[in-house]
């Protein structure tokens, strides 16, 4: 592999010099900004040999660097250990940033190169400034990685499906009006949507374009009299074609939008500068003018309807039969049985497809073993594979796509006898995620307002988790959606300090994760709701919806105050009350047991 990488690297060393460019760089994205891209658009794996779903090559003549952050640590420094590149710790001490390292690197009248399609425009836009300062210039309308890439796979042109409006609760007229609304509040004569996860929701359409993330590869604009959608002609069938029509949607070809949009003049273009990649915004002729705000869109998504709602809650009680007989399998036959990390995540996989409306996973299976857990988003592969005993935890953070809703659960199970520091850290972890799932709060707050009820246990002892403790959650979209989020610091860019509103869905998954011993990271979905309203305002909770036992068996009681004692035996009679007429004989008997209250 080393020798692979170290070739590749050498290779894109020779066509930045055909192009007279010293600094090269190559993010983990495709033409929408999109957090997880289809094969076609693995150009930073393919030339550094990270599989990780975040991270920056930067590619010099003396250097190749990679930036990711803590989530990847682990996972980069074993892959990256037998080749030339070089790992850079986002946010540690003494690493610098992409920027820094650029403008420190980047000499006088030298080139900065990347694809212009890939790279955002406040990126793009912030190494111009750099190559200005240095009196040097950008280059950026070739993709160089394409021209090494011989094996590349094909763009993906998988069919487009249609959501039927029982399950999206609004039809897409209804959602283009809304739209087009908010477009004439901002006096927008065009909206430009690049965002694969807002289009797929406006228009209720689905697709296959990125595993695990049922979108479809496209761009859309929109006006008072039109809607556009730039799509490839592939994937739409009779069906969807006569559906679009119904809902007065022309079609172009997907390589059509930047002709349309360099023709736009003297408009007033409604377009999220910060989502949209920097071909997109250098398009735009300067007599446009630009609102760059929030796409409409990403709040309308957010905040899910009440058939959304009550269709997620299906969901996830399908999950939550799934998953629950999942562990009740792992405790039965741990030590009995052969198992490893990979067939343990393939039976659970195989409970799940016995679901009615099942659609695949929602993200790539973490099943990580005892030191394995320890490494965030570890992912098991035939390589790294190892098998279960009975001691220790096995951490298991899945999800999947229904008809009804997107599901993201993690788990971690006691597969036997656990150490002191096992069960202390387990306990805290519970309680960390049962103080934040049971918050009360008033209108208003975000989820940076409300994270310290999940740090504070772990912040107590002087320990963190370098992660953020939810995310909000798509309806059959991306698992990662925002603006709602819980964090404790805000992210350039992210606007995850934007106010909970009832309806959203986030997650609450504490973890912590001790290198080379174990992990744990303990998970629900959270629904955003209003609670009493009194003479202090609008007071809100949460409703948990996530049905699936936590581990007793890791749990020391005397570290926990009988209030926390009591939120845990409340949400386990929930959980018991929906699973229990699904399970029967040995099954049911031990989720009462596992449901206890303590």
């Amino acid at each position: 592999m080393s020798q692979t990488i170290d070739t590749r690297i050498q290779q894109l060393r020779e066509e930045m010099k055909k192009q007279n460019i010293a600094v090269y760089v190559v993010p983990t994205s495709d033409f929408h900004n999109s957090e997880y891209v289809g094969d076609h658009f693995k150009a930073r794996e393919f030339i550094t040999g990270f599989t990780g779903s975040a991270g920056i090559a930067v590619i010099t003549m003396e250097e190749a660097n990679l930036w990711t952050d803590g989530r990847y640590f682990l996972q980069a420094e074993d892959q990256l250990k037998d080749s030339c590149v070089i790992l850079r710790k986002m946010g540690e001490e003494g690493v610098p940033t992409i920027r820094e390292y650029i403008k420190n690197t980047l000499k006088e009248n030298e080139v900065i190169g990347f694809d212009g399609r890939v790279i955002d425009a406040n990126t793009g836009n912030a190494f111009a400034a750099i190559a200005s300062e240095k009196n040097g210039k950008l280059k950026v309308d070739e993709d160089l990685v394409g021209k090494i890439w011989t094996d590349r796979p094909e763009m993906s042109k998988a069919p487009v499906w249609i959501l039927e409006e029982k399950y999206s609760g609004m039809s897409t007229k209804d959602k283009l009006a809304k739209v087009r609304e908010a477009m004439a509040e901002k006096e927008a004569d065009v909206h430009l949507l690049t965002s694969l996860y807002d289009i797929a929701w406006l228009l209720n359409v689905r697709g296959d374009d990125i595993a695990c993330v049922p979108v479809v590869l496209s761009y859309l604009a929109l006006t008072a009299e039109s809607c556009i959608w730039f799509v490839q002609e592939e994937a739409l069938d009779e069906k969807v074609k006569a559906y679009l029509r119904e809902n007065a949607i022309e079609t172009r070809p997907y390589d059509d939008f930047y002709a349309y949009v360099e023709a736009l003049r003297d408009k007033t273009v409604l377009l999220n500068r910060d989502n949209a990649n920097y071909r997109t915004n250098t398009s735009i002729d300067d007599s446009v003018k630009v609102i760059s705000e929030l796409e409409p869109t990403t709040t309308l998504k957010a905040v899910k309807n009440e058939t959304e709602l009550a269709n997620n809650r299906k969901a996830h009680l399908k999950d939550g039969i799934a998953v629950t007989k999942f562990i009740y399998w792992m405790k039965k036959n741990i030590g009995k049985i052969p198992m490893t990390e990979i067939s343990a995540s393939d039976y659970l996989l195989s409970l799940r497809e016995q679901q009615e409306g099942f659609l695949g996973i929602s993200f790539d299976t973490i099943s990580g073993y005892a030191a394995h857990g320890a490494i965030v988003h570890y992912e098991a592969t035939p390589e790294t594979d190892i098998p279960l005993e009975p001691k220790s935890f096995l951490l298991v953070d899945s999800g999947g796509h229904y008809l009804e809703g997107t599901t993201d659960i993690t788990r971690t199970i006691a597969l036997g006898e656990l150490t002191a520091e096992e069960k202390e850290m387990y306990t805290r972890c519970m309680r960390s995620h049962m103080n934040l799932a049971n918050a009360k709060f008033l209108y208003g707050c975000s989820g940076i307002n409300l994270d310290i009820l999940a740090r504070a246990p772990f912040w107590e002892i002087g320990m963190d988790y370098n992660h953020g403790t939810g995310h909000g959650v798509g309806h059959i979209l991306n698992v990662h959606e925002g603006p709602n989020a819980f964090r404790w610091r805000t992210s350039p860019g992210r606007h995850e300090d934007s106010c909970l509103e009832a309806g959203m869905i986030t997650t609450d998954e504490p973890g912590i994760y001790l290198e080379g011993k174990f992990g744990i990271r303990l998970e629900n979905e959270l629904v955003c709701q209003k609670d009493e309203k009194n003479a202090y305002g609008q007071f809100m909770s949460f409703e948990s919806i996530t049905y699936v036992p936590f581990d007793l068996d890791a749990i020391d009681k005397a570290q926990m105050s009988e209030r926390e004692i009591g939120y845990l035996n409340a949400y386990h009679k929930m959980v018991y009350d929906k699973l229990a007429p699904y399970f029967e004989g040995d099954e049911l008997a031990w989720l009462k047991e596992a449901t206890r209250s303590i």
